[in-house]
């Protein structure tokens, strides 16, 4: 939500929610690269959970699937397509927010990731060599998180519609 404050009032506020900034998204990875590296390299954390799971990779994989489905189905529905059944604002706005959220996730992960990425593949040892392809595998399906938040937070955009502009006609007329 954010604040528009309007010259005549002391407070206005303006109940939007506003297209996600890839500034946002990017300064997120940056820092959770910084963080995944630190922890890496200072506290040998990496030698304490080795190797490293799947299950990251998985869940990041099932939302991003998920939310592509929701993303082609939730545009087919408002662009009124046919056969697409009239979807409700209300689950358009938890989409939305949804869309936001799983964003930033996917840019926190996305960047975790890539930390801990180049970490494993400048480390000499075999248990760093044996987690690559699960931290480059969760780095990949964090990225397509990214890729399905941001479609799904496109697609529940309400289309222009030009032709529509002047008229007048889903107004109900005054009774005389």
């Amino acid at each position: 939500m954010s604040v528009n404050p309007d010259p005549g009032s002391p407070r206005n506020t303006d109940p939007s929610l506003r297209p996600t900034s890839m500034s946002t998204l990017v300064v997120a990875a940056l820092a959770a690269a910084a963080v995944a590296w630190l922890l890496i390299s200072t506290n040998d954390l990496f030698y304490r959970i080795s190797p490293l799971p799947w299950t990251g990779a998985g869940v990041l994989g099932v939302l991003a699937i998920a939310e592509a489905y929701l993303a082609q189905n939730t545009a087919a529905r408002i662009e009124r397509r046919p056969g697409a059944l009239p979807v409700q604002p209300l689950a358009v706005a938890r989409f939305a927010a949804l869309a936001k959220a799983s964003s930033l996730v996917g840019a926190l992960s996305a960047g975790f990731s890539a930390g801990l990425l180049i970490w494993l593949l400048l480390e000499p040892t075999k248990e760093a060599g044996s987690s690559v392809p699960t931290a480059a595998t969760t780095l990949v399906t964090a990225i397509a998180l990214i890729a399905a938040a941001l479609w799904l937070e496109r697609a529940c955009r309400v289309p222009d519609r030009p032709d529509r502009e002047d008229d007048d006609s889903d107004r109900p007329t005054p009774r005389r």
